[in-house]
């Protein structure tokens, strides 16, 4: 008997295992683990110290995690706002030529304005919008 206490004490303060493992390795209760910490006066102690470090390493794993999230969202911002003026520089040059536009180049800039056919392989006017005479009813895709 005073030997399993002592492979238990050892285990649990020098070790630095939890009663839990102890007991799974024992294959004994967490509760008889516990009963027989609990004699030691150190006990207490120990106890606390285990939770304080516990505590600040949740904290630092939250503050990793708070960190990584906002990185990533930042990252996907900056992405999305490199797509979206890519997007801004394409329509500016292609409306600032001085040739006529292509259907497609139109079709591109006002994506909303046009549905794709399936049947027809085409992207047609929204008539509901109101068309100009110079806006092509539809534009074929290759």
């Amino acid at each position: 008997m005073k030997n399993r206490q002592t492979i238990i004490l050892n285990m649990y303060f020098i070790d630095g295992e939890k009663p839990s493992d102890i007991a799974k390795k024992l294959k004994v209760a967490k509760s008889t683990i516990i009963r027989i910490l609990q004699k030691d006066e150190r006990y207490i102690s120990t106890k606390k110290e285990r939770t304080e470090i516990r505590k600040k390493n949740h904290i630092e794993k939250t503050k990793d995690y708070i960190k990584k999230t906002r990185q990533i969202k930042q990252h996907k911002n900056n992405v999305d706002d490199l797509i979206l003026k890519n997007m801004h520089n394409q329509a500016s040059a292609e409306l600032s030529k001085r040739q006529r536009m292509t259907n497609m180049a139109y079709r591109n800039w006002n994506k909303s304005a046009y549905k794709y056919n399936e049947k027809k392989k085409r992207f047609e006017f929204d008539e509901k919008l109101g068309r100009s005479y110079d806006v092509p009813k539809y534009i074929k895709v290759d």
